[in-house]
């Protein structure tokens, strides 16, 4: 892809948020969101169902008014009348919807024309659009027989088209199969220097492998933001995982006693062949744990000290929703603007 234009917008951070809040009448989307998005990252938006995450991408791509506060996109003021912003970004909703009696081709000139390209640069750009999404083969079939991963990359083809400088992806992957979701999400991190990318999503483990920062929104909140591995090395704690061989219950079960009543454990789970060990001081349960499983007389079959993930740095932040917070349903309730 060619590199975008640079003017005046390519210095500073893609993306500056400063208060944004949303009101839908009693219901409070989006409370004083302050954000900061830099040039080129992949900048993952993270939250369950309802956390403000669309809300959030609907107001930097002007596509709605904030009830308060202010953003500027790639150096433009956010509005919901702003070309000079519509050239700048590319965006893809969570539930595209495309002419289903066009062809992937017809669809990418339409889009082309949209914003001015015409000629030989317009079949040029759609040709790399549909070689780089992996859609060549598919360009003259009807977009109405397409499989969900094939309109995903067909959006995102779309959404590239124009060569944007930021690139807006809410919920790519969340249909997708899981071989759909992996061929999606490598295009996405091929992506990584040619455009800020800012990417939605309630899966955890999609933003934790191809996003390099992360904010994590709750109820309409900015709970915290980082790069990934500064939230992981402030907020996971240090994981050990034992698999002892099968037919040790006495042995084990000793053992996870001896491990529960160490000072230097947080939390101690066995299940499943597995017995799970939190720690709050990694330097002293290294040189502790082993000696513990030999008193206990446990043979293991293998033993870890596995890598902290971005769902437990969410479980700790997050953690699980208090009853009040609870519709009749069981599912979180948004926040209501009386609740500030």
């Amino acid at each position: 892809m060619t590199a975008p234009v640079t003017d005046g917008a390519t210095i500073g951070p893609a993306i500056e948020a400063q208060g944004l809040t949303k009101e839908f009448g009693r219901i409070l989307a989006l409370d004083r969101l302050d954000l900061e998005v830099p040039r080129g990252s992949i900048f993952g938006l993270l939250g369950p169902n309802g956390a403000g995450k669309t809300t959030t991408i609907r107001i930097l791509t002007g596509l709605a008014r904030p009830t308060a506060g202010s953003a500027s996109v790639a150096g433009v003021k956010v509005g919901l009348d702003q070309p000079e912003l519509r050239r700048r970004l590319g965006y893809l909703d969570q539930d595209p919807r495309f002419y289903g009696w066009m062809t992937g081709r017809e669809l990418l000139e339409l889009i082309g024309r949209l914003h001015g390209l015409s000629g030989p640069e317009l079949r040029a750009r759609v040709g790399e659009m549909l070689e780089r999404t992996g859609l060549t083969a598919a360009a003259g079939r009807r977009i109405g027989g397409y499989s969900g991963g094939m309109r995903q990359r067909l959006g995102i083809a779309q959404a590239l088209l124009h060569r944007p400088q930021l690139l807006f992806l809410d919920e790519p992957v969340s249909s997708l199969d899981p071989e759909g979701r992996r061929d999606l999400l490598e295009l996405i991190a091929g992506l990584r220097g040619e455009a800020t990318v800012v990417f939605s999503s309630h899966v955890l483990s999609d933003v934790e492998r191809i996003c390099d920062r992360v904010a994590i929104l709750h109820r309409g909140r900015l709970v915290t933001e980082g790069s990934l591995e500064e939230l992981l090395a402030a907020h996971a704690r240090p994981i050990y995982r034992l698999a002892p061989a099968a037919g040790q219950d006495a042995q084990v079960g000793d053992l996870v006693a001896r491990l529960r009543a160490a000072p230097w454990t947080t939390d101690v789970a066995a299940t499943a062949g597995l017995v799970r060990v939190t720690v709050s001081d990694p330097d002293l349960a290294a040189g502790a744990v082993l000696p513990l499983v030999v008193a206990s007389g446990v043979v293991l079959e293998s033993f870890e000290r596995a890598r902290p993930t971005l769902e437990e740095v969410f479980l700790e932040l997050v953690g699980p929703p208090a009853a009040d917070q609870l519709d009749g349903r069981g599912f979180v309730r948004p926040r209501e603007v009386a609740d500030r």
